[in-house]
């Protein structure tokens, strides 16, 4: 694949990322959104369907990781995505577990801790966090 149609396609994925973001109140069931946004500390804890919320939240990570890998496969090809993939698949099931047990005790050890939850869940977080260790692992690897 030439270097400008990398590119192109990398730029699009990212484009992707963008648009979920940009819709996601639209797409999205998460009544946390307004919840954190406002003065959470003193605010009441808002009314919401849990099973509608985790669902909604692993649709969100899904389709963020899917377009993750693609811009990894195409930075990175074969090499680094098995790992990707497994890297994933066990941080949603670490996450979206520590967020249901925080969620069903109404946040009551704090709000730190789910607020940084739900955003490595909600937003591509872990793709700003690899490229950068994947550029560094291939340049240790060639030198």
């Amino acid at each position: 694949m030439s270097k400008p149609l990398k590119i192109a396609f990398i730029i699009f994925l990212l484009g992707l990322l963008f648009l979920i973001r940009n819709f996601e109140t639209i797409l999205f069931y998460d009544p946390l959104q307004e919840y954190f946004k406002n003065d959470y500390l003193y605010g009441e804890f808002p009314d919401f369907l849990v099973g509608k919320l985790l669902v909604s939240l692993s649709l969100r990570y899904f389709m963020n990781t899917v377009i993750s890998l693609g811009v990894l496969w195409i930075l990175f090809k074969k090499r680094y995505l098995v790992f990707s993939v497994r890297f994933y698949a066990i941080s949603f099931f670490v996450l979206i577990g520590m967020f249901s047990a925080l969620l069903l005790n109404k946040f009551q050890i704090g709000y730190l801790l789910p607020f940084y939850i739900r955003r490595f869940l909600i937003h591509p977080l872990f793709l700003f966090l690899l490229i950068p260790a994947f550029f560094y692992q291939k340049k240790f690897r060639e030198d």
